[in-house]
């Protein structure tokens, strides 16, 4: 392949797709998303995993000739495009803190002299003083950033080192940006292109309709879960298969028990990145079926003959679980999504938000006790009736909106008055996430339809699927059906006739009005569910606004078919499954409680600020001085490199190798890869 490019016009896409990248046609979409980057325009582009984003990337940075600089959060991602690209002939490189400098050096003058076609890039890296000017002496011809939604506030999985990509892009221009990502609402997409800032973009909204895979919710209680999960991965026609579940215990307990019967592994953030590794391999490669694991599974990974994907827990958000079962059925084969939650999934999630989003009011009494002068740390705790954990949760959220100034020795001043509607209004989108994943999985409509409206997707009125377990109850493979008995019948019966007179009602006043005692909300809304399903009632989400709340509450509506026949004869009810509670292998294992164990338990306030009985004071002090120093290092609080909870638990465990290190509560993979190698050595050296 020639070192020297020549543009090529956009009416000679279909030549170089055939010559350059060996496909004789486009996937749907593709095309004009690439006719609209060649031609040098701005785009946000959202579709979902595995629809074929990168081409519409690459295609138009080989077009434009130069080099296309590819921004990504994933360190493996990077390394399987780049592998990927290079397989096919081209010039690509990266940069991240993966490689050492002399390798960094010699790919930043390779990107100089121009034998680069692609460049990926950590979004950090644009923050080490020198690299972004650096860039700037040969501008890119096409700037890719992908997952995109990390840079937005509002996204599912929001980084703030994308921030600074607003600051360095100018330097870069005009090359044209194409932003990617598999997930974001239509609030998250105007939040992007504002943070981009973006020039007329063209939004390309496309392909979140997944005609193959057949979506069925159920509620169940969680001790019958593990079970389901057993009895439905034991159809060899539901393996290959991912199994997700909230902590990673469960990821180990369920593991341990479903490989009694076929392969299976866990997988999560507290494994070695070398085991993590092993794993995908074995799963890609397909020596292991079934993969058990938390959210830290899934990017980057392609694998195509995935046929279901199960959650044993309500997902905390619809972009985290759209992105989380669209990695099944990627080869176009028939496909499951399974998702077994209840009402205590919500009791969960609201407990950690309630925890990582204080009340308003915590922060606005840091906020009051802080002067323009600097306050150390330690005299706020001793002010305020927090523990340190409580603190530094809350002074994160305020130096993040901007309520508080705080320096790399933790010393902190008061920042800026406009703290609060941003972080009221951060707050409120997070518990708005959990409303609508929520409504999502009590839902009286088809799933498939529900999720396209979700993400603004323009082909979302096509139609219902026709294959979850709303259009299609018949073929469910948890939930099951009975016919309604006389008195449900007659419950139904008076649904109808409500709304023959009044249609359009709210749910909440059907059930008020028709029955007020007489039977649950639960049992009413049932009802209305199965009345929907039956084809005969469209239930729709709306809202209201009251006092600056916004209140949402479900509408019934008659559809045609009711008007013609009226008839409750079709009308099923569904049932919950009888699953007989068993305990895992790995509990029977588990120690029995002691005598003393139903003892009221008791607050114990633990001064963080000295090591624990068991953590050495040499080895605490080292490794708070060299925290300090990352710190200073990268100009943050030293919070924001480790808490003091986390710190003092690398103490009291005093890691040897990363398979520890991992697996001390916090360290997830992102701290292993950038802090691991220095925090073992500091621990071998107080050691020895």
């Amino acid at each position: 392949m020639l070192f020297e490019r020549s543009p090529t016009p956009v009416e000679g896409l279909h030549g170089l797709l055939r010559e350059e990248f060996g496909f004789e046609s486009f996937r749907p979409y593709q095309e004009e998303v690439c006719r609209a980057v060649t031609l040098g325009r701005d785009v946000l582009l959202v579709m979902p995993t595995g629809a074929g984003k990168s081409l519409c990337y690459q295609l138009p940075g080989i077009a434009r000739a130069g080099t296309t600089l590819v921004v990504s959060p994933l360190i493996a991602l990077m390394e399987d495009q780049t592998a990927q690209l290079r397989r096919g002939g081209f010039r690509a490189e990266r940069i991240h803190s993966g490689r050492d400098r002399s390798e960094s050096r010699r790919v930043c003058q390779d990107y100089l002299a121009g034998h680069v076609d692609f460049l990926f890039i950590a979004p950090e890296r644009l923050s080490v003083s020198g690299f972004p000017e650096m860039l700037a002496r040969r501008a890119p011809t096409l700037i890719a950033v992908d997952e995109a939604h990390c840079i937005s506030h509002w996204g599912h999985d929001f980084r703030p080192d994308y921030r600074m990509l607003k600051d360095r892009l100018p330097l870069l221009r005009p090359a044209p940006v194409i932003a990617m990502t598999a997930t974001a609402t239509p609030l998250v997409q105007r939040d992007i292109v504002e943070q981009l800032e973006l020039r007329e973009a063209g939004l390309f909204i496309r392909g979140f309709r997944r005609s193959n895979i057949a979506i069925e919710l159920v509620e169940i209680r969680p001790s019958a879960r593990p079970e389901i999960a057993e009895s439905l991965l034991r159809d060899t026609t539901n393996r290959p298969a991912i199994v997700y579940t909230p902590t990673r215990q469960q990821s180990e307990d369920l593991a341990e028990r479903l490989a009694l019967q076929f392969p299976s592994a866990p997988y999560h953030a507290g494994l070695t990145a070398k085991r993590r590794d092993e794993v995908q391999a074995a799963f890609l490669a397909g020596r292991v079926e079934v993969v058990v694991a938390t959210i830290a599974f899934g990017m980057g990974i392609d694998k195509p003959d995935v046929r279901s994907v199960i959650h044993t827990a309500m997902p905390g958000s619809v972009e985290a679980y759209y992105q989380e079962i669209g990695r099944a059925g990627r080869d176009g084969g028939p496909s499951r999504a399974i998702l077994l939650h209840g009402y205590v999934d919500r009791r969960t999630h609201g407990f950690f938000l309630d925890r990582d989003y204080p009340e308003v009011e915590v922060l606005e009494r840091i906020h009051n006790e802080l002067t323009e002068s600097w306050l150390p740390k330690e005299q706020l705790l001793d002010r305020l009736p927090f523990d340190a954990d409580e603190l530094d949760r809350a002074l994160a959220k305020l130096w993040v909106h901007g309520g508080a100034r705080v320096d790399p020795e933790e010393n902190i001043a008061r920042g800026h008055p406009r703290w609060r509607p941003l972080y009221m209004a951060q707050r409120r989108h997070k518990w708005a996430e959990l409303d609508l994943i929520t409504r999502y999985a009590n839902n009286r409509e088809c799933r498939m339809l529900h999720l396209m409206r979700h993400f603004g997707d323009r082909e979302g009125e096509g139609g219902a699927c026709g294959i979850c377990d709303f259009c299609r109850p018949g073929d469910c493979v948890v939930l099951t059906f009975r016919k309604p008995t006389a008195e449900e019948r007659d419950s139904m019966g008076k649904i109808l006739e409500a709304l023959a007179k009044h249609d359009g009602q709210a749910t909440g006043r059907l059930h008020r009005e028709l029955f007020g005692e007489s039977i649950s909300r639960d049992e009413s809304e049932t009802l209305i569910g199965a009345l929907a399903r039956a084809g005969l009632v469209q239930v729709r989400d709306d809202a209201f606004e009251r006092d600056g709340r916004v209140i949402q509450f479900r509408r019934a509506r008659l559809t045609a078919r009711v008007r013609q026949d009226g008839t409750v004869d079709e009308v099923l009810v569904p049932v919950e499954p009888d699953i007989a509670p068993r305990r895992d292998p790995a509990k029977r294992r588990r120690r029995k409680k002691k005598k003393d164990d139903h003892k009221p338990l008791q607050r114990t306030v633990i001064d963080l600020s000295l090591p624990p009985p068991e953590a050495p004071a040499v080895l605490v002090a080292a490794l708070r001085d060299w925290r300090l120093a990352e710190a200073r290092r990268r100009r943050v609080p030293a919070f924001h490199i480790l808490s003091n909870r986390y710190l003092m638990a690398i103490a009291e465990a005093r890691p040897h190798d990363e398979s520890a290190l991992a697996a001390v509560k916090g360290m997830g993979p992102k701290r292993v890869r950038d802090y691991g190698e220095a925090i073992l050595e500091i621990v071998r050296d107080s050691t020895e």
